[in-house]
């Protein structure tokens, strides 16, 4: 069990007249190997509850586990959680600084102290994990590239710190479509290659349904529903009262749903609905 949060809370500035609750008796498990999404309205909490698996934040109240490590607010060497755990923020482009692409990656396994020849596999593997080509743009300066590959080459720099933990807040934000579908690819390989654990913010119904195992849903600090894409998207009308929505796809379905038509509603990508239609127009392809 890598994850698992026993009753956190958490409380920005206590005892003073801007104490905020971010997050409140949250109760969570999260499998070796699991892809998650954590979905919210702003406000939530999802960056908060986050933030507490690598130790960024500690909790006000309860107990973090990462990998058999324990956290409370009185842990204070988080060092090796940190490098289990790897956090790539919004805009992790903005945190790069040095010359190279090759160097940017390096940084993190050099100040590990690496020999050169594991730092040059490490980098190596993070870049063509990313689908980066390294041999082409290793002497490029990042600032040099697109915004889409500025994005992978900081997701590289984490994954060359090789954690056994992934957390992606919102990493396609500011992106074209193209640029967001190519991430969300990547993301989507490199959990079919490594099979590390992967937790996924996003605000994106259509992304979350299409690329997760599971779905947390936060709202007002809580958890307030998991479960798969059919099971989550199966509460519309309280995802709704949430701030949230469904993905685009769900609510055609359910549209069509109440003209009478005969289909189901725990429909929630494009192939699925694609699929179900299909076989509506008795398999003529023109779906």
């Amino acid at each position: 069990m890598p994850i698992k949060l026993e009753n956190v809370t958490h409380i920005y500035m206590p005892g003073t007249p801007f104490m905020s609750k971010a997050i409140v008796d949250v109760n969570l498990e999260i499998d070796d190997g699991e892809f998650v999404g954590l979905i919210g309205h702003t406000g939530s909490g999802k960056s908060t509850l986050i933030q507490h698996l690598n130790g960024l934040l500690k909790p006000t109240e309860g107990v973090v586990y990462v990998n058999g490590i324990k956290v409370d607010k009185d842990s204070k060497n988080l060092k090796a959680l940190r490098h289990q755990v790897g956090l790539v923020f919004q805009y992790p482009e903005h945190q790069l600084f040095e010359e190279t692409v090759y160097l940017d990656i390096a940084f993190g396994p050099k100040n590990l102290g690496l020999p050169e020849d594991e730092i040059d596999r490490r980098v190596t593997e993070a870049a063509g994990l990313v689908g980066i080509d390294i041999n082409a743009l290793k002497d490029r300066s990042p600032f040099e590239l697109s915004g889409g590959q500025r994005r992978r080459v900081a997701i590289a720099g984490v994954l060359a710190m090789e954690p056994s933990i992934l957390v992606l807040d919102e990493p396609t934000a500011g992106l074209d479509p193209r640029g967001r579908d190519e991430i969300f690819w990547q993301i989507k390989e490199l959990h079919r290659k490594k099979g590390i654990t992967i937790i996924l913010v996003s605000h994106s119904m259509e992304d979350v349904a299409r690329l997760v195992d599971r779905i947390v849903v936060m709202n007002k600090g809580r958890v307030e529903l998991t479960g798969t894409p059919a099971e989550v998207f199966s509460h519309a009308d309280r995802l709704l009262e949430m701030g949230l929505g469904v993905p685009q796809v769900t609510s055609l379905m359910r549209a069509l749903k109440d003209k009478g038509m005969d289909v189901p509603v725990d429909i929630y990508t494009v192939q699925q609905a694609r699929d179900v239609l299909r076989k509506l127009l008795g398999g003529s392809g023109n779906a």
